[in-house]
């Protein structure tokens, strides 16, 4: 079993991870901003899920097959850059009106599935998990499996909180500029931009 030490520092690299800017973050914020706190929730909750597959992934060794097979990262890779751009293209041909949270248009499921198709299209995130979880696994503390399980429930469960958090910050600061002339316009202009830079930052590889 895990000590107690080794979990200790494994949350406090895990908060250090998701204090800093990340895509993740961004999408939440963007969400959140533009469409409301529920439907940042949603997809945080989407987001949340691809993390929990990645991990389960990772674990049964699709990092490094995808580390080995550079032209099938790179298919992952550019298949997510296309769907962010797809993403952007859908939220600038929206009407500003139809962008705010008690008029937007989408499903529950939808928002859901934006954020755990973003996630799980992004490579770098399942090379995350790959890379980061092992270095706290170890055979001298027993069985290798519940200490993966164990890990993979923390870190989807604390980035659920940050994104959470991040949710409702950028909720109740949209609705405080609400009010605001051309605010419909710089909520739209803002989740659009975020998915252009996501895509970008995917096919630069």
């Amino acid at each position: 079993m895990l000590s107690l030490s080794v979990l200790s520092l494994y949350l406090a690299a895990l908060v250090a991870v998701y204090v800093l800017p990340g895509p993740d973050m961004a999408m939440v914020i963007a969400t959140s901003a533009s469409r409301g706190v529920k439907t940042g929730l949603r997809t945080a909750i989407g987001i949340a899920a691809s993390r929990f597959l990645h991990v389960m992934m990772s674990g049964l060794g699709l990092a490094a097959l995808l580390a080995t097979h550079p032209l099938l990262f790179d298919a992952v890779r550019w298949v997510g850059a296309v769907y962010l751009l797809w993403l952007a293209w859908k939220v600038v041909r929206t009407k500003p009106a139809e962008t705010t949270a008690n008029n937007a248009p989408e499903t529950h499921g939808s928002a859901i599935a934006r954020g755990f198709l973003t996630n799980l299209l992004n490579p770098k995130a399942l090379m995350f998990c790959a890379l980061f979880l092992p270095q706290f696994v170890s055979p001298a503390h027993g069985a290798v499996l519940p200490q993966f399980v164990l890990l993979g429930v923390i870190l989807v469960a604390v980035g659920f909180c940050f994104d959470t958090a991040y949710a409702f910050a950028a909720g109740g600061l949209a609705r405080r500029l609400k009010g605001r002339r051309s605010m419909a316009k710089l909520q739209k202009g803002l989740l659009g931009s975020v998915f252009v830079v996501m895509a970008g930052r995917l096919m630069m590889g």
